[in-house]
């Protein structure tokens, strides 16, 4: 009774249509977290404690998790004959480890994600064999369309305190090309993972450049420059949205109740809607279905995919479904891929069964749709 309130509940506000439109917002891709099997190995075996299953399972997508992922996607087709497709909000760059490890971790150095996947071809050519060749055989097919998710995913202040204080545990992860188990970031209001995290407000300015260098490597890495961002970790200042603006961004998801961090530890809270606009002329998109078949939250997720699926339609919204590439990860356990993989499967069968008008769509073009419906 309490989850089908909740259900209602969030969809009573903003936009409406009488179509049945689904988009799939599923985050992380591009962003490395553990290298393999072995690394992660060897992380534990240093002492480390990788409790999350991001921690223990997320790794960049291979050509296998990509295969599978595709053809799973293909197995489905809307009214109009589309396949269904991941809106990935993905990062377009990472830590360059063997340069920080040349300069005796006195330097953070980054890298661009294509250049991420030739080393990993060259390094583990069974997992990344043809891996970003088919990654982008995925765009043209109309499979997955790639969107702004940061620079990185991890605070830079954070990697840089951590390197000049020969962070045991960071210099580990980078000896083993990985970014997993950080205990501790030595800030209340900043999370490791969080790119747009700060302490003291003034910190943001330094972050307006982060989105210029990312903006930008985006174009380059994927060939075209993104319409919408959702921050690493759901977090991200009202300042830098002009920015955002500014460098092309037209729609952005938030949480329903927000809580913005306004520096040294004071917060304001803010309620969004799909189709609320921000004072920057944003385009705001709520996730209003949950999906995280390899978490330890439902029994049964698919059952509840659709029966929050059911009440966005019942409120006239579209079904914006939320997940992560970890669902879908298969380098590290191909078990956890197999799992994930196997409930989208039914997912997707059991929609079209139920809603054969369904219209699959990417977050591009509900905002385009929202765009015209004025």
């Amino acid at each position: 009774m309490k989850r089908d309130i909740i259900n209602n509940l969030k969809n009573i506000v903003g936009w409406r249509t009488k179509r049945k439109l689904v988009v799939f917002c599923v985050d992380d891709y591009g962003n490395v977290r553990l290298n393999s099997a072995e690394s992660r190995q060897k992380l534990e075996e240093g002492g480390m404690k990788l409790k999350s299953r991001f921690d223990k399972y997320d790794a960049l997508e291979t050509r296998e998790d990509l295969e599978v992922l595709f053809n799973t996607l293909s197995s489905v087709t809307d009214i109009h004959g589309n396949p269904a497709v991941f809106t990935a909000f993905a990062m377009p760059s990472n830590l360059d480890f063997e340069s920080i490890i040349q300069s005796d971790f006195n330097q953070c150095f980054c890298e661009r994600l294509d250049i991420t996947f030739d080393k990993l071809e060259a390094l583990q050519p069974a997992s990344y064999g043809g891996a970003w060749k088919l990654m982008k055989e995925g765009i043209d097919k109309g499979l997955i369309c790639p969107q702004f998710h940061g620079r990185e995913h991890f605070n830079k202040k954070i990697i840089v305190e951590k390197l000049l204080a020969r962070d045991k545990e960071l210099l580990l992860n980078v000896k083993n090309r990985s970014l997993a188990g950080i205990s501790d970031s030595g800030y209340s209001t900043i999370s490791w993972t969080a790119a747009f995290d700060f302490w003291h407000a003034s910190e943001n300015r330094a972050l307006i450049n982060d989105i210029h260098l990312g903006m930008n490597d985006f174009k380059m890495v994927y060939g075209f420059s993104p319409i919408c961002f959702t921050p690493p970790a759901t977090v991200v200042h009202d300042s830098l949205l002009p920015v955002l603006k500014k460098e092309g961004i037209k729609m952005m998801d938030a949480k329903t109740i927000g809580k913005n961090h306004q520096g040294l530890g004071k917060f304001t809270r803010n309620y969004n809607y799909t189709g609320k606009t921000t004072g920057n002329n944003l385009k705001i998109v709520v996730r209003n279905v949950m999906f995280e078949p390899t978490m330890k939250y439902h029994t049964d997720w698919v059952k509840a995919a659709m029966e929050q699926i059911n009440a966005a339609f019942r409120w006239g919204k579209p079904a914006v479904i939320s997940s992560h590439r970890v669902n879908f990860a298969g380098q590290i356990d191909a078990e956890n891929r197999r799992a994930g993989i196997q409930s989208l499967t039914l997912l997707l069968k059991s929609i079209k069964q139920r809603w054969p008008e369904v219209e699959f769509i990417t977050a591009n073009q509900l905002n385009k749709i929202m765009e015209d419906d004025v």
